[in-house]
């Protein structure tokens, strides 16, 4: 009996700090809220260990640091923001890190993640003085839709390679691969993937990498692990890193490389918090209530992800799928968090989760992340150039920061050309200069 009191009083208690009674909502559909967008993006605890530990971090580090850092993200957005909004490493700016500055500029990843962590600390220092609405505004609207699209591009183009469905060819630079083998997993997961999505299956990316994984081990092609349940992988290749080599950002490579990090995140996760506000229906005269919070709670996040050991932490886009469900309140999030801290005991499954089953993954999410191109002003030359540069510039270049410059520097010019550059801010001018430093410095 006093167990079924202690109950009712908990229950009592959640309704009322998450205001859900207000909010129309329940906390049976709060916590289905939450385990709905906890599948719909649990896919992040398999592929960002697999993308990072292309830099040669260590996988099982990378895995217990994800599912740290976004349980801290979603406890924070949930109970201090009380958004139904869950956060985890992003996609693409993971990817920068490892292709673009680990690979690409052959920085070592010790030196990377201390570049996550000066610019988390920046990125905290002017959500605290209320400067990031500031240079977020500064952006033009079509260049962040641009960068999410490229962004997404880029990220479809890695899982493509990595499923082996296209390869480099000296002739022609890319073109199709031998369906064989490990691809026809890839072909597979692609396919089941793109059905559960169109049919709106809550959770179709990680169901689709769940089919892909027993196609490939009732196939041979994927070895089973001894056991699915363990404890948590070790955190101790990776944590506090990030500290112990903040003096190696010391050329203005690197500085480049924080600035980039900085930019990206803010525009993914100032884009997705507003696009998930307005599908929640929070938005009230255009503005987004407790902004603030909601952005301290991600940059805080990205703080002690960077100390734990991962790439940037930002809002997530399939939080969405938990607010189609009907979660409306912070419940949601923290439901999703915890669910975070349980999968820490999976990591066995790493084993199973090869490249070919996380490429489908990676396609579908530049297939989301591409939407953002219908919202660009694709009649107007002086838009359309410099948004189209950074589209093809990121895959292309296999870099996004590569891709940023082009469209940044180019931004300006055809302004100026149209007669509209007094519509440029000033912080553009600034970056304009800061990007052709840094194209400098990459071919000198």
């Amino acid at each position: 009996m006093f167990g079924k009191k202690g109950d009712i009083t908990l229950k009592e208690k959640l309704v009322s700090y998450f205001e859900i009674d207000q909010l129309g909502s329940t906390v049976r559909r709060e916590v289905l809220a939450g385990f709905t967008t906890f599948i719909s993006m649990a896919y992040i605890l398999f592929v960002n260990p697999s993308v990072l530990g292309a830099s040669g971090m260590d996988k099982g580090a990378v895995f217990t640091a994800t599912a740290l850092a976004s349980a801290l993200g979603c406890f924070l957005m949930g109970i201090f923001a009380k958004y139904p909004i869950a956060t985890a490493p992003a996609l693409g700016i993971n990817a920068f890190f490892t292709y673009s500055v680990c690979i690409g500029m052959k920085i070592p990843w010790q030196t990377a993640l201390a570049g996550v962590f000066v610019a988390s600390v920046i990125f905290l220092l002017i959500t605290v003085f209320k400067l990031r609405e500031l240079i977020i505004d500064a952006i033009p609207a079509n260049l962040k839709y641009a960068i999410s699209a490229g962004i997404g591009l880029f990220i479809a183009f890695i899982g493509l390679e990595d499923g082996g469905i296209i390869v480099a060819d000296k002739s022609t630079i890319v073109s199709l691969g031998h369906f064989a083998g490990t691809t026809w997993l890839t072909i597979f997961g692609l396919v089941v993937t793109a059905i559960l999505l169109v049919k709106r299956v809550p959770g179709g990316i990680f169901i689709g990498m769940v089919a892909t994984s027993i196609l490939g081990i009732l196939t041979g092609m994927i070895k089973l692990p001894t056991t699915i349940i363990s404890g948590a992988p070790s955190l101790k290749p990776t944590f506090l890193v990030a500290l112990q080599h903040v003096g190696d950002i010391n050329t203005m490579q690197l500085f480049v490389v924080v600035l980039t990090f900085l930019l990206v995140t803010f525009f993914d996760t100032a884009g997705t918090l507003v696009g998930l506000a307005q599908q929640a229906g929070f938005m009230k005269n255009n503005k987004m209530p407790r902004v603030g919070k909601a952005l301290l709670s991600d940059s805080t996040a990205m703080l002690a992800g960077s100390l734990l050991g991962t790439s940037p932490v930002g809002a997530y886009v399939e939080s969405s799928a938990g607010i189609a469900v009907g979660g409306r309140s912070g419940l949601t999030a923290v439901t999703t968090g915890i669910l975070f801290i349980f999968g820490i005991f999976f990591s066995p499954l790493l084993a199973v989760v090869t490249s070919q089953v996380t490429a489908p993954a990676l396609i579908i999410v530049g297939v989301l992340m591409a939407q953002s191109m219908k919202h660009i002003e694709w009649e107007k030359m002086e838009i359309a150039i410099p948004s189209f540069l950074i589209l093809l510039g990121m895959p292309l270049t296999y870099s996004i920061s590569d891709g940023l410059a082009l469209g940044i520097i180019a931004y300006p010019v055809t302004m100026i050309a149209a007669k509209r550059g007094k519509e440029v801010h000033p912080i553009m001018y600034l970056l304009f200069f800061v990007f052709l430093g840094f194209l400098w410095i990459l071919n000198n």
